[in-house]
């Protein structure tokens, strides 16, 4: 029986080993999809790493035996590889390198790939898929009889499958017990220590020594270290007698689960219709009524359903096919109507899900745009739409539309005469520009007039208002990464621009700009097209309120559920979506979207 096989196992290996010392990448992965088994190459983590490894050796493997030759071809096929099989793996630390490789000029000379090219590393992962084969081929070339025979019948074949699977059962459940254990191990450690000092602490006292306040502060931010944010426990006041034990206590105590009610369904075929032949009043009073209903709902659950019943029965009328839809509410000639539609959409598009929908009504941009240019620079409904733009840049496909209608444009020729800009639309305004300007098609709008966009974000760096900084720096970070920018950012001596501003007394700022002036004086082109989705807490949305009710008139909820009660309106309960979660260092200019209100509190963007 061995007689039979193996062989046919030798042929292949052979074979695919020849095709790896040949750098011949499409024949070699032909045989590794005819001949590894798909249970084993597509769930196996070794078998996922190694093929990984094997992608970035047949790429490279130009550069270190024929330069030149089809090289570009090789780095086409990892870029989609990268996007389709590879990408499962881009959240491990391990490879996440490795996805830039196809945007580096020269990876022979960056530092980041110089193990690739040290003469040990090919044999290694020769080894590693020489003894990865002789397994694998194994499995996949049992003779059929022999395979009936192991399985001993399906009885037999079920039971291991059902005893795999509580293994793999087993397995998770040990691992976040381990984990649980690590954790316990490490507050153990923790309380020990600080357990330590307070008995020192409780000896001195004895002895007439004093304990200050700062002292508490810190034992007890250690304390709950584990528990909150550094931010959330630098903010709580443990000086304040019984803060600290009424938060261990609490600590301790089972969690209960808080039920939240839904708001009452709404009649949104009444709504829409007198949202649009109602009276100007009455119209004002619906939108007010309707943002009031998404800004001042519970966040979670309560909000989400909210959102998802506006959604659900297309408020904005985002697929009517009437000529006249609620949206055209932004060209009423009543200011206040177009003010709070402006407000309303503002309100979507602090939430991913409202971003998501708006994003799919082909006019919107347009009309949000035309209204921008069309408005005074003190009206509220360009301060409103302004905002909400700002929001829509975090998704990539709004960003394109925007550079490409030349919205960067507009926006520094406005923040031109910053001083004539409200401190609000400022800090927006300059948001929204460095968003667009993370995109590669905005770094390059902004080449085409480079000098101008240049001059007016270093003017900036000098405005009183601090809010706008990181965004200034941002952008400059950001359109720096190309080589003509520079040129024209070193013929007007920006070096010595920034160093004036890194004189100031800001730590964090002197940083930022030194990484802007390494960006200006380095030689690579750098590639950022990220795109992030988070809530954004929308503080702004019910500033400065224009709309006041009269003695005995409705408005708010009480109007909705007085005058529009519908029935089962409401989406059932939905689950909340987690965005990704992107830490970067204060020290470094943002390189992410953001809207000023995620930044400014701190979220994840």
């Amino acid at each position: 029986m061995t007689f039979l096989f193996c062989p046919l196992i030798f042929v292949q290996q052979r074979d695919l080993l020849g095709c790896f010392d040949d750098g011949d990448h499409k024949v070699f992965f032909e045989l590794w999809k005819e001949h590894v088994p798909p249970e084993v190459k597509d769930t196996e983590p070794l078998a996922l790493r190694l093929e990984f490894y094997l992608h970035i050796h047949f790429t490279i493997y130009p550069l270190k035996n024929h330069p030149g030759r089809d090289f570009e071809e090789r780095i086409f096929h990892l870029k989609h590889y990268l996007e389709t099989r590879g990408a499962a793996l881009s959240q491990t630390t391990e490879f996440l390198p490795y996805y830039a490789l196809p945007f580096v000029p020269n990876p022979k000379v960056h530092p980041s790939f110089r193990e690739l090219f040290q003469d040990s590393w090919i044999p290694e992962l020769k080894e590693k898929l020489e003894k990865f084969l002789s397994v694998a081929l194994k499995a996949s070339n049992l003779p059929r009889l022999l395979t009936l025979y192991k399985e001993g019948g399906r009885g037999t074949k079920e039971a291991m499958q059902q005893m795999q699977l509580q293994l793999a059962e087993s397995e998770r459940k040990a691992n976040n017990a381990t984990r649980w254990l690590g954790k316990m191990h490490g507050d153990y450690r923790n309380l020990i220590g600080i357990t330590a000092e307070l008995v020192d602490s409780l000896e001195a006292t004895a002895s007439g020594k004093m304990i200050s306040a700062e002292y508490i502060k810190n034992i007890c931010v250690r304390l709950f270290s584990s528990q909150m944010s550094q931010s959330v426990a630098q903010s709580v006041d443990f000086t304040r007698p019984g803060t600290a034990s009424s938060l261990l206590r609490a600590s301790i105590e089972p969690q209960r689960s808080r039920e939240v009610p839904l708001l009452p369904s709404l009649d949104y075929d009444r709504l829409k219709r007198d949202l649009l032949g109602g009276s100007e009043r009455l119209r004002c009073l619906l939108l007010q009524a309707l943002r009031w209903r998404l800004t001042r709902s519970l966040p979670g659950e309560q909000r989400d359903t909210v959102l998802q019943a506006y959604i659900s029965n297309d408020l904005l009328e985002r697929f009517s096919t009437q000529q006249r839809t609620v949206l055209h509410l932004m060209w009423s000639k009543n200011e206040i109507v177009c003010q709070y539609m402006a407000r309303l959409i503002n309100a979507f598009t602090s939430l991913p899900d409202g971003r998501m929908y708006l994003s799919h009504v082909p006019s919107l941009l347009r009309l949000l745009m035309e209204v921008l240019r069309r408005e005074e620079r003190d009206s509220l409904s360009r301060e409103n739409v302004l905002v909400a733009l700002q929001k829509l840049s975090l998704r990539r496909s709004q960003q394109t539309a925007m550079i490409e209608d030349d919205l960067i444009g507009w926006l520094v020729d406005e923040l031109q005469d910053a001083d004539c800009l409200s401190d609000f639309t400022l800090q927006y305004a300059t948001a929204l520009l460095m968003n667009l300007c993370l995109r590669t098609k905005g770094k390059r709008k902004c080449a085409e007039n480079a000098k101008h966009v240049l001059k007016v974000l270093t003017d900036l760096l000098g405005h009183e208002n601090p809010e706008i900084r990181p965004y200034v720096n941002g952008a400059l970070y950001s359109i720096l990464s190309l080589p003509s920018v520079r040129q024209e950012a070193r013929e007007m001596s920006m070096e010595e621009i920034l160093g004036c501003y890194s004189k100031q007394e800001n730590p964090e700022l002197n940083r930022q700009i030194e990484f802007i002036i390494k960006q200006l004086n380095s030689e690579e082109e750098s590639q950022s097209d990220d795109e992030e989705e988070d809530d954004d807490n929308g503080t702004e949305l019910d500033r400065e309120e224009v709309l006041q009710p009269q003695p005995r008139e409705l408005s708010g909820e009480g109007l909705l559920t007085t005058e529009y009660l519908g029935i089962m309106t409401n989406m059932t309960k939905v689950k909340r979506r987690t965005a990704p979660h992107y830490r970067q260092s204060a020290d470094e200019p943002l390189q992410r979207p953001v809207t000023p209100s995620s930044h400014r509190n701190g979220t994840p963007m």
